[in-house]
């Protein structure tokens, strides 16, 4: 593997490190949030994933579109949105990225163009089509990212996704996380095929498939996609192999993964070892990287005082932000 500083400078890569562990504790607080019954609903976390989202977005433009699925916070936080608006969103506060309306599985902010955690399987890739569809038709110098995971590969949905994106050459990069478990059916249980990067080759579009616990891997991967898209050739296909820490969501005890499985996923953990390049190669040393983490919580302490701090909506926002019967008009 080439050095870390061949890659990136110094403060790109100790920016690398602060969002993946921005992700962690942000997630970990979220997971205790919800014990204490400040977050309801459904609520799936994004502890072991880190590396895929901050790999992939660091290879992004600041104004290309991302596209999530209902796993999404991860992916909101390191678009660039405050941990302050997603926290509150989760809380259901006016203060939240969609006035507490859309809660964990929907955030949305339009001034970082992340356009959206979708709660359904695959919802979200036919509103990438859309997306990919209009940077082509305005000229812009602009693709969107999509993520989503591996059980939205066998949805209908995808496969039009793709064939649309592939008829119409669109500027879009397909990133498939894979984590081996569509809620508790495995990966063989539910595909016919495990390589799931052969579903987008059928479709005639250029695929890879990366490891999903190396956050440089995962860059590398998303550069090379991102430069053949954005030079109009159509979109690319990246399947990331990675591996949620936690259960499906915070009401699944994940017992229908075997211990050891899980102990080989999490020696994995791309936080700690990323870290620890980082002090082989003289970057930082550990108390370098235990300032950042210990900022970051500092940060995150902060995002869960301004939501529980927050006002809830008021009840005049049930008739704002929808549509009338009236035919395109918004009240």
């Amino acid at each position: 593997m080439p050095k870390l500083k061949s890659q990136m400078n110094e403060s790109e890569l100790l920016k690398i490190y602060r969002d993946m562990v921005l992700i962690r504790e942000f997630e970990e607080r979220t997971a205790e949030m919800y014990s204490r019954g400040k977050v309801t609903g459904f609520c799936h976390l994004y502890i072991g994933e880190e590396a895929v989202a901050v790999g992939a977005m660091s290879a992004l433009h600041p104004d290309d579109y991302v596209i999530s699925s209902y796993r999404d916070h991860g992916h909101c936080l390191i678009k660039g949105t405050s941990p302050k608006e997603v926290m509150a969103e989760l809380f259901g506060r006016a203060t939240g990225t969609c006035k507490g309306k859309g809660g964990s599985m929907h955030l949305f902010d339009p001034k970082t163009n992340f356009f959206g955690g979708y709660a359904i399987v695959a919802g979200g890739l036919p509103i990438t089509l859309g997306v990919g569809y209009a940077i082509k038709y305005r000229k812009e110098d602009k693709i969107v990212a999509s993520f989503f995971g591996d059980g939205a590969t066998n949805a209908g949905a995808f496969y039009e996704s793709v064939n649309m994106a592939k008829l119409w050459s669109l500027p879009i990069i397909f990133i498939c996380e894979n984590n081996f478990f569509g809620i508790s059916t495995a990966v063989s249980w539910g595909s016919a095929t495990t390589d799931i990067f052969k579903k987008a080759e059928a479709h005639g579009i250029p695929t890879e498939k990366v490891n999903g616990m190396d956050v440089m891997a995962v860059r590398e991967a998303i550069k090379n996609a991102a430069k053949y898209a954005r030079e109009g050739k159509g979109p690319y296909f990246v399947e990331a192999l990675t591996y949620r820490f936690r259960g499906h969501s915070m009401s699944d005890p994940a017992d229908y993964r075997i211990p050891r499985e899980e102990k080989i996923w999490k020696d994995r953990d791309p936080i700690p070892n990323f870290a620890r390049k980082l002090i082989e190669e003289g970057i930082s040393d550990a108390d370098g990287l235990r300032a950042i983490k210990e900022d970051v919580e500092h940060e995150v302490e902060g995002a869960v005082r301004f939501a529980d701090s927050s006002p809830w909506p008021e009840a005049i926002e049930l008739t704002k932000d929808i549509y009338s019967e009236k035919e395109g008009e918004e009240r």
